[in-house]
């Protein structure tokens, strides 16, 4: 079976909740808090590991928060490895307005990293043997170099892995600086790599093929959000565009499309086939309220309307 690794700087425990309605002030009675481990090369794990797909999560793990974290992911049997750091792990939270179906979310800023503490990761990752994807997926944190993206690049080719990475900002230019297999930006974050402000739609081919013919990546695969992915290599387009769902939450979307992907490469699947997936792990994802990401029996049904 192909191993899969993902990687997680800033990784979170997401905590969730529902209240009638927001009202400044007042004390809200809430429904009981669901928390669920979070971080985008997590989530990516999460869902892989939901999949059927042979996956290790790597991330730094810090305080009572990060034991609390290690918890969750024994729990969903997720197999992984922690990088125990001084900081403690971050916290996010979601709540769902049930007043007006709106859900807020808040999320919290990643704690310092020591350049030991992403020094071990760094090894760690390097010395994981048979390793065929390395996905790097969230922000960096304080005292993480905005080149680490770039390094995991070096390393991945080093161990003849294909690299995955949907960062953002300066951290995304390094990496596509160094080079990747398949790029996952949005809108926003394509327009930024080449210097393209309000980026359309229309003009995300011309973009991505821009990435591509400088040898930057082989796949760029853009996330429109309700009107799906655009799929772009050298010889090829593909634009796929959700089911009509009602959407509960948005949490771990774009992180759940990124695993549907790697999980039909993996698996050896065409393109094509393999953006149904993300399409599908994506979109099942906004099913669930809060932060559980997607469940495989959605997973399958909506992949039987993409056919």
């Amino acid at each position: 079976m192909t191993r899969i690794i993902t990687v997680t700087f800033s990784p979170c425990i997401d905590k969730n909740t529902t209240v009638p309605i927001l009202v400044p002030e007042k004390k809200m009675h809430c429904t009981e808090l669901k928390s669920e481990p979070g971080g985008g090369g997590i989530n990516v794990a999460r869902v892989l590991n939901i999949l059927g797909g042979d996956v290790t999560a790597i991330f730094p793990s810090g305080g009572c928060s990060g034991v609390h974290l290690n918890q969750l992911l024994y729990k969903e049997k997720v197999p992984f490895i922690p990088i125990q750091c001084q900081s403690e792990t971050r916290e996010n939270f979601a709540i769902f307005e049930e007043s007006t179906k709106k859900q807020f979310r808040f999320g919290m800023p990643g704690n310092e990293l020591l350049k030991n503490e992403w020094l071990e990761c760094l090894k760690v990752i390097e010395n994981e043997k048979n390793v065929d994807f390395i996905v790097a997926s969230g922000s960096l944190p304080l005292g993480v170099p905005l080149n680490i993206y770039g390094q995991l690049s070096k390393i991945a080719k080093k161990n003849d892995a294909k690299f995955i990475v949907d960062t953002s900002g300066d951290a995304l230019k390094e990496a596509v600086d160094e080079g990747v297999y398949l790029l996952k930006p949005n809108l926003e974050e394509l327009g930024f790599l080449v210097g393209i402000d309000n980026l359309k739609i229309e003009g995300v081919e011309d973009a991505a093929k821009e990435l591509i013919h400088k040898n930057q990546c082989e796949i760029i695969v853009t996330s429109l959000g309700e009107k799906g992915a655009i799929l772009v290599t050298k010889q090829k387009t593909l634009h796929i565009k959700p089911p009509k769902i009602i959407v509960k939450s948005t949490i771990g979307a774009g992180d759940s499309m990124v695993a549907g992907i790697v999980f039909g490469l993996s698996n050896g699947e065409n393109l094509e086939k393999s953006l149904h997936y993300g399409i599908a792990c994506g979109t099942a994802a906004t099913m669930n309220l809060g932060s559980q990401l997607c469940k495989k029996k959605d997973v399958e049904m909506l992949l039987k309307i993409l056919k």
